[in-house]
């Protein structure tokens, strides 16, 4: 992807486009950031230049990488089955997509990601499970998310009723030096902590250990990963112009589109990359929604006919070649003929995505510099953070959660929707593929119906770690539709006085808090069970 895509874009975008690239060049953000010059966006300087470790991933991981393969063959040798990572956002995302688009290779380990304190998702994880035969990646860079910890007291606490003293040889750390986890992991004699370097951030962390040790126990080869991330890198010199760099071209168009007022991407994919979306999704999200500024990522829409669209959309098509992309090539090309503007990237084959994760990190840095944000912080995550926090401790003093009033109904919050507002869809429920298919419907729905309004769907408490910044930070266009059920077959958190139906509900009505204090267009649907037919038939009831 180039300047040549430039003909193809509306003549406005191109326009802006052309304003965005010669501003970069202005600016020598080629040469400033390879020196880490954090004077390229807003904040803290200091902070930022702390985050900007992604850059020289693959200078820094082979050194930590070369004992991967080793470690992982050993973990076959030692009889383990499945490896299960209980991570949240950054530490998560990016291992999902690896599972997901490469896989795993014969007679490696089976990856399972666990991102959610739901008690249908935990319990349907425990299921699946032979504990004797489980390795635990317990992924955090801080080591303080409430998540992760509540998930490893709970599988610890199963794990020791099996193994006893052996216990710690069934989980690995993967944190930052000096973290409280790294101290956890070291007192409970896990079998391997890693130390990631601390100056990547969480959500441009894939290409590092967060992402290359749960892929080297699938049999995912990080060298090769990284070798194509270099690639990228390579046409990113401190010497090239903008619109020559793959990179910055993608970052400029991401902020052409916003000025002109386009700022919903809507993130196509070929079949087998659809997870790539939800990683790409939370960099843009927590990265550009802030300061009453941001650009909506929309991943996996169902498909409106291109006029439908409304005129807030800007496109991206990330195909794989060999993938079966007939309906999506054929949506895409009409896309571009209906004067939307749409542009294509093409992957050669899986291990692409090592290009591509560099391509979208620096295009994101690029963006936010264009857009005046700091891509690097997440000034509004911490809100909902302290918000769930008070819950928790208000539930653990009461034994009840404070009553919720004065909320609109969900046809009256949606009966006011028009672009360039979006609609966004959070799910304190057991994502299935089943639930997802109610969702899917909804949106169809919903968008047909409101002049091709682009809708969101993030399962919680995942997308607090993504879209919940945006929510919250980001312009407020968007109408909240906060999805939850009531109390059935719960799971307890070993040694708390809460159970993880409390702990989810507390992160829901938490967040639900926050986006009020913002007055934020929000509302909360409870459902009876966590069911997909609970759901559809409390959407029939409704609308």
């Amino acid at each position: 992807m180039s300047n040549q895509d430039l003909p193809e874009l509306p003549a406005s975008i191109a326009d802006y486009l052309s304003t965005c690239l010669d501003e970069l060049d202005s600016q020598r953000f080629a040469r400033r950031i390879l020196d880490y010059d954090a004077g390229l966006w807003r904040g803290n300087e200091e902070e930022t230049q702390q985050r900007l470790g992604w850059l020289h991933v693959h200078e820094s991981m082979p050194p930590l990488t070369q004992s991967l393969s080793s470690f992982a063959a050993q973990a076959r040798t030692d009889g383990f089955r499945d490896a299960v990572l209980l991570g949240m956002g950054g530490s998560s995302l990016g291992a999902e997509v690896l599972s997901q688009v490469i896989g795993t290779s014969p007679g490696h380990l089976r990856l399972h990601v666990l991102d959610s304190t739901v008690p249908g998702a935990v319990r349907n994880i425990r299921d699946r499970i032979d504990l004797p035969h489980t390795l635990f990646i317990v992924s955090s860079k801080s080591g303080g998310t409430l998540e992760p910890n509540v998930l490893l007291q709970y599988f610890w606490h199963e794990t020791l009723s099996v193994e006893g003293d052996n216990a710690g040889s069934h989980f690995i750390a993967i944190t930052d030096a000096g973290s409280s986890l790294e101290a956890l992991a070291r007192e409970n004699r896990f079998r391997e902590v890693f130390l990631n370097p601390s100056d990547v951030g969480g959500r441009y962390s894939v290409l590092s250990l967060f992402g290359l040790v749960p892929g080297a126990l699938m049999g995912i080869d990080p060298t090769l990963l990284l070798e194509r991330a270099h690639l990228m890198k390579r046409h990113c010199p401190a010497h090239i112009a903008a619109r020559d760099c793959p990179s910055a071209w993608l970052g400029a168009y991401l902020a052409a589109c916003t000025r002109s007022g386009r700022n919903k991407l809507t993130i196509l994919t070929s079949p087998r990359l659809r997870s790539f979306g939800l990683w790409a999704e939370q960099l843009i999200a927590e990265s550009i929604g802030k300061e009453g500024t941001g650009i909506v990522p929309v991943s996996e829409e169902p498909l409106l006919s291109p006029k439908a669209y409304s005129g807030d959309r800007t496109f991206v098509y990330i195909r794989l070649s060999g993938d079966q992309c007939d309906e999506m090539d054929a949506h895409a090309a009409s896309l571009k003929e209906s004067g939307q503007p749409c542009t294509v990237i093409e992957l050669p084959d899986t291990y692409a995505l090592g290009t591509e994760f560099f391509r979208w990190e620096y295009a994101t840095a690029v963006t936010g510099a264009l857009l005046g944000v700091n891509p690097f912080d997440q000034p509004d995550v911490q809100s909902a953070k302290d918000a769930s926090t008070a819950m928790l401790r208000h539930y653990e003093s009461h034994r009840e959660f404070p009553q919720i009033d004065g909320l609109p109904s969900l046809k009256d919050l949606i009966g006011s929707a028009a672009p360039p507002d979006y609609v966004a869809i959070m799910a304190y429920l057991h994502q299935t593929p089943e639930m997802d298919a109610v969702f899917h419907a909804f949106r169809r729905t919903v968008s047909e119906k409101h002049g091709g309004l682009a809708t969101t769907l993030g399962y919680g408490p995942r997308y607090l770690h993504s879209t919940g910044q945006l929510h919250k930070g980001g312009p407020d266009e968007c109408v909240l539709l906060q999805f939850v059920c009531e109390q059935g077959e719960d799971v307890p958190v070993p040694e708390k006085s809460y159970s993880f139906g409390i702990v989810a509900e507390a992160q829901a009505l938490g967040d639900l808090q926050a986006l009020r204090s913002l007055n934020r267009r929000v509302t909360r649907i409870v459902l009876k069970r966590d069911s997909a037919e609970d759901l559809a038939q409390a959407l029939r009831d409704s609308l």
